[in-house]
């Protein structure tokens, strides 16, 4: 089995960059003290992945379940990931479905047009 490529850690993103992906997961915080919701969100930096964490508090204040938004699509071909979202837009998604009823279900998204695909 081979070795996970290494992420580079961030202090800082920026609303234009592009972005391969955000999720907001729950994980034990440093030093025990309970499990927090945190927001990762991977940018693009030259053609490395770089990743961003930001601590949303304790996980048990989020109703809805963890979330993981892709930024990009795979050519099932080539095996290229095109990079098609900036980090404010997966933020403003993230904000969308977080601010939803929950219906006894998973919010599920499957496909998140372009916007050549809305024109």
């Amino acid at each position: 089995m081979g070795m996970s490529p290494l992420i580079a850690g961030t202090h800082y993103i920026l609303p234009d960059e592009p972005c391969y992906g955000l999720y907001e997961l729950n994980f034990q915080s440093p030093g025990n003290k309970g499990f927090h919701r945190y927001q990762i969100i991977l940018v693009i930096r030259g053609d490395r992945l770089a990743e961003y964490r930001q601590d949303m508090g304790l996980a048990k204040k989020y109703k809805g379940d963890q979330v993981r938004i892709p930024g990009g699509v795979k050519d099932e071909t080539t095996g290229r990931i095109t990079i098609v979202h900036t980090v404010a837009e997966l933020q403003e998604l993230a904000e969308y479905i977080r601010a939803m009823p929950l219906h006894g279900d998973v919010v599920k998204i499957h496909t998140i047009p372009t916007q050549e695909q809305e024109d």
